[in-house]
């Protein structure tokens, strides 16, 4: 690895982290209707608006002790976390596309830049997913905005021939859109099938339909090892609770980015 590539790669890790730290907050006000764009972050227990420096990922977790600098109230080390794993994600996504800013190719570039959205819309989806058992339309929506525009490039610089291919789910989105929409909200019924339903139409249309068919397989596995997990530890603390809502749409985002990271390395490595 040249001097230049580890500047670059360090470059997307930073980026990353600032991702990540942007992820805890969309995560948080999203499904509370709040701004995310305008609004200054703040500190959930004491209220109190963050400075810059309270702000920098990673850093500030660290030079603060994992504490709120206002009121002492500690913070979730998720939020370090989470923040470390995106960067980790990044700078794999770069890697696994062999990107090269001095020598890859304008497609790959925009390919990488679409990419990092798409996981972004993952994260958002997976995060609110886990807490409130909900996948957010408006960020589906936003995912479905960045698909359309990569769909349009494809088809206008690149040439792609297989764009029929995204008519075809395009067309089954609105069927499901008009199913949810229409139909289930007027008789009041749960709508979370046809949002599972819609984002695995969002993950068939930005990746392969071979990774859209591994990523189900691997949601399965996943699902299967939580519920086993959970029965062992329900049996272990005598405790009787069984009926559990999955996050389904937290298992599809996370087994979708390992995908389609595997698939990367495994298809631009031969």
């Amino acid at each position: 690895m040249t001097t230049t590539e580890l500047i670059v790669y360090i470059a997307i890790f930073c980026i990353g982290t600032l991702f990540g730290s942007f992820f805890t907050l969309a995560v948080y006000r999203i499904p509370l209707k709040k701004d995310i764009t305008h609004e200054r972050s703040f500190c959930p227990n004491c209220n109190h608006k963050l400075t810059f420096l309270d702000m920098i990922p990673i850093l500030s977790y660290i030079c603060l002790g994992g504490k709120c600098r206002y009121c002492k109230q500690k913070i979730r080390p998720r939020y370090l976390l989470l923040e470390i794993f995106s960067g980790i994600v990044f700078v794999l996504f770069a890697i696994s596309i062999k990107l090269n800013v001095l020598e890859s190719s304008v497609s790959t570039i925009v390919y990488f830049v679409f990419g990092l959205l798409y996981l972004a819309t993952l994260f958002i989806i997976a995060g609110i997913d886990k807490e409130k058992i909900q996948v957010e339309k408006s960020v589906l929506l936003f995912g479905y905005i960045i698909e359309a525009l990569y769909i349009v490039y494809l088809y206008i610089v690149e040439k792609d021939p297989n764009i029929y291919r995204y008519v075809i789910y395009l067309a089954i989105i609105c069927v499901l859109v008009v199913l949810d929409t229409v139909v289930l909200r007027k008789k009041a019924k749960n709508s979370y099938p046809i949002d599972i339903m819609l984002l695995c139409m969002f993950i068939l249309t930005f990746t392969y339909p071979a990774v859209s068919i591994y990523t189900i397989l691997m949601t399965l596995l996943m699902i299967a090892f939580y519920i086993v997990f959970h029965k062992i530890s329900n049996s272990r603390n005598k405790t009787t609770k069984v009926s559990e809502k999955l996050p389904i749409g937290f298992f599809l985002c996370i087994s979708n980015a390992v995908i389609l990271l595997i698939t990367n390395f495994y298809i631009l490595g031969n």
